[in-house]
This record gives C-alpha cells, sequence and structure tokens, in this order.
C-alpha cells in the first residue's frame, strides 16, 4: 500500500516533517504545501532531511506564493501544480497529512 504524505508546516518552526520521515516507506510520496515548501530549499537546514525519502514534491503555486524559485530547490525534489497533486493522490492509495 503507498501512501502520498503532505506535510504543510515548516520544518523550523514544527517536526512535522521529521515524523513524516520516520513513517516513509518505499513507493511512497511526500509532497510539500503551504509552509512545508520551506524544507525544499537546497541551501536549508531542512533540505537533507529530504534525501532518502523516495518522490518528494513541491507545490508549484505555495512555491511561487513564498518567493521560491525552482532554481532554489534541493535536487530532487519535483515542482508540481494542482493537476500533479491530483495525480499524486490517485496513484496512491491513502492520503496522510501531517500537522
Amino acid at each position: 500500500m503507498s501512501i502520498l504524505h503532505v506535510v504543510n508546516k515548516s520544518p523550523y518552526e514544527r517536526n512535522s516533517l521529521d515524523t513524516c520521515a520516520a513513517y516513509v516507506k518505499s513507493g511512497d510520496a511526500v509532497l510539500l504545501i503551504e509552509d512545508g515548501v520551506y524544507a525544499a530549499i537546497k541551501a536549508g537546514a531542512a533540505a537533507g532531511k529530504l534525501a532518502g525519502l523516495g518522490e518528494v514534491c513541491a507545490l508549484a503555486a505555495d512555491l511561487a506564493a513564498r518567493g521560491i524559485g525552482e532554481d532554489k530547490l534541493a535536487d530532487g525534489v519535483k515542482v508540481v501544480d494542482y493537476a500533479g497533486f491530483v495525480d499524486l493522490v490517485e496513484a496512491t492509495d491513502k492520503v496522510q497529512s501531517w500537522l
């Protein structure tokens, strides 16, 4: 069973990403939305936590709302639009939001 893990909190304010990382298994995907996209910044301390999590995506609209360009993202982070978000939901068996 594959899971889409959705993280919407900044890794600099909450431990949602750390908790999520402890449960991610092979075949799962992680989607960073809202303030969770701060974890995807390559120069940030949280970017290293993304390595080994499999497919990691960030929502384009939330990146744009925070002024984060794709050139600022850690290697391997895929940018998805809302249609891509829906595709991720459809491709997995379950969705888990980490608050």
